[in-house]
């Protein structure tokens, strides 16, 4: 095939600021343990607002691309490449998986360097290393085959192999978004129960409790600590997962946890800010822990919750709450912001699906 020369793509130009959407030039050819993707779906995570907003410090790549989650078309692959091949229908995940780790591809814009990743999402077409696509049936839906880049695959890591939630568990989940949701979701397949949401917008609650959860609370609305001692009693729960970040929140998370429970971090604090916690506990049986992308083994994982879906044991397809062209990217991002999205949006690349 002919090489592609040039995509349009959402450039993070300077942090706090909306992105641009560019004409971007790509690499001439592929290097080893390189992969030429055509991006079809891309989903936008919390980690992206968090790049942009600056929140773990001054960023030395910029300008750069953006976006670790979705899905698309092998059309060319570099030398050493085994696990996929053109043609193929692909996931593109930020955990590494099978295959080769590259060099980051080197784009252009306006002449100069463009950084990016192991894998970027947010443009038309990605030079991605091999490590960060896992090949899927070719007729899967890409739309749902992007959560699996990030929102399903953490999610329900964190339940699967960080929390290992077991018939009955408690669990509380602080901060109700995309990843937050699919552990809901993962939990209570898993069958654990009480599954308790916490957000403090109420579409995301609603959306929460159709996938799964036996009780949702508004933290802007209630006093969530003394809400969630009269459901989990004065023991605590089992498992409490925070994904917001928010320091108050972290130790409330691990204050109502069991003392033999697990606190599990998935959210990160704005860089500067801190969590006070009272240690004494964890000598004698409880847990705190954070977790690098729900320990997910994607080239594993993938196909499993692919075979769940095809066996009516799992849909994902509520997650996806709207879609948008890559020229609105900053309405969805805006929208997130303000929590008027529900679930996970994505961004349409290509119509060719």
């Amino acid at each position: 095939m002919e090489f592609p020369k040039t995509m349009r793509a959402a450039v993070l130009t300077a942090q706090g600021r909306p992105l641009g959407v560019e004409t971007v030039g790509l690499p001439e050819t592929l290097h080893f343990g390189q992969v030429l993707v055509r991006v079809h779906f891309s989903g936008i995570c919390g980690s992206q607002l968090g790049e942009i907003d600056g929140v773990k410090g001054p960023d030395a790549y910029l300008p750069h691309l953006l976006g670790h989650e979705g899905s698309g078309s092998v059309l060319a692959v570099g030398d050493g490449v085994k696990t996929v091949a053109p043609g193929d229908a692909v996931v593109m995940h930020w955990m590494e998986g099978a295959g080769l780790a590259s060099l980051p591809p080197v784009y252009t814009l306006g002449g100069a360097r463009l950084n990016a990743g192991f894998v970027t999402t947010f443009n038309e077409y990605a030079v991605v290393a091999e490590n960060r696509v896992t090949a899927i049936p070719k007729d899967f839906d890409l739309a749902v085959a992007a959560l699996f880049g990030c929102a399903v695959t953490t999610g329900f890591g964190v339940i699967n192999n960080k929390a290992r939630i077991g018939l009955g568990a408690s669990l509380a989940v602080f901060g109700a978004g995309g990843v937050g949701l699919s552990m809901i979701q993962g939990a209570a397949l898993a069958g654990a129960h009480p599954i308790v949401a916490l957000d403090k917008f109420d579409n995301r609650l609603e959306l929460a409790a159709r996938l799964g959860a036996s009780h949702v609370l508004n933290v802007a609305k209630t006093d969530p600590e003394a809400a969630l001692r009269a459901i989990f009693g004065s023991g605590g729960a089992d498992v409490c997962i925070d994904n917001t970040g928010n320091p108050e929140v972290i130790r409330l998370a691990y204050d109502l946890t069991a003392k033999n429970g697990k606190t599990i971090l998935v959210g990160v604090p704005p860089k500067g800010r801190e969590a006070t916690l009272y240690t004494l506990p964890l000598h004698f049986g409880k847990e705190i822990t954070g977790t690098k992308g729900g320990e997910c083994a994607p080239h594993r994982d993938i196909p499993r919750y692919i075979r769940l879906c095809r066996a009516g044991k799992l849909d994902l397809s509520p997650l996806i709450t709207e879609r948008y062209t890559l020229d609105a990217i900053n309405t969805a991002i805006e929208r997130m912001r303000g929590g008027q999205m529900a679930g996970r949006c994505l961004i349409e690349l290509s119509k060719d699906t």
